[in-house]
């Protein structure tokens, strides 16, 4: 029996000179490549107009970059950055924070329905929704292989040994390793990936897409609830959090949660699409 796994992962796949390919970016741009492709084929079923696929990758790209970062910063640590807002354009030395990323993509989709597509933005959430469960599992899987965002120690079996001082480690110091610890990326990102099956089935089994925000309300739903019970689990990301009733991650689920619970409800209200 496991009394707990040693994780010594290399965040780094391998380095050109200075620059360095880490799992992180790879698991991101492999989501978003993989998401292409099931819109795209979205598109195709209901006949519309692909020339609008490059313009809401770019959208969603730019939403998800410009909000996370401007989301961890001012949602975790303004005055740092504030007094230091250079510091914000420095994404390469990490903090990005989910719940900016879904702000982000809301403006941005606000301007793609706008501009580009003519039509609501709720059906293009529909439709973007459904392989962002993906996307948002692998991004959690580069986090554990960053040795980030993970939980209160425990005895579970299946309890982490991180390494804590990661940048010295891989620099050739002696690791120094976490108490055996929740490791809440893989829980995330199990959840997002029933929430991505669970999205799919909708879309291409149930044609949910004929109710319009169906979709995603149930979306929102799902992965806000798993973040909102698995921060119960999680450590603070600062300090001030402990001072909270329920940590930053909790408190911006909640609103969220209830957003896709209107968007439900308005959905069942709707006329079928044809």
């Amino acid at each position: 029996m496991l009394l707990d796994i040693t994780w010594t992962a290399d965040p780094v796949i391998f380095s050109i000179g200075p620059k360095e390919i880490r799992w992180y970016t790879l698991m991101f741009l492999v989501g978003f490549a993989v998401g292409y492709k099931i819109v795209e084929r979205m598109f195709r079923r209901e006949g519309l107009n692909e020339k609008w696929l490059d313009p809401l990758l770019y959208f969603t790209l730019a939403g998800t970059l410009i909000g996370a970062r401007l989301g961890h910063c001012l949602f975790y640590n303004p005055s740092y950055y504030f007094s230091h807002p250079v510091e914000i354009l420095k994404v390469w030395e990490g903090g990005l924070a989910s719940h900016g990323g879904v702000l982000g993509i809301i403006i941005a989709i606000y301007f793609f329905s706008r501009y580009v597509s003519h039509r609501s933005m709720l059906w293009t959430f529909d439709k973007l929704v459904v392989p962002t469960g993906l996307v948002a599992a692998l991004i959690r899987i580069g986090n554990l292989m960053n040795h980030e965002i993970y939980g209160h120690p425990t005895d579970l079996p299946w309890g982490f040994r991180f390494v804590k001082n990661l940048y010295a480690w891989r620099h050739g110091a002696a690791p120094i390793f976490t108490p055996p610890s929740h490791p809440t990326q893989l829980y995330e990102a199990l959840c997002y990936l029933l929430t991505f099956v669970l999205c799919m089935w909708l879309y291409f089994k149930r044609d949910a897409w004929k109710r319009e925000g169906l979709i995603f309300g149930i979306f929102m739903i799902c992965i806000f609830t798993a973040r909102f019970f698995v921060e119960f689990l999680k450590n603070y990301q600062e300090d001030f959090e402990a001072s909270l009733p329920l940590d930053m991650g909790q408190l911006l689920s909640i609103p969220f949660i209830l957003l896709g619970i209107y968007c439900v409800w308005r959905a069942q209200k709707q006329p079928v699409q044809s």
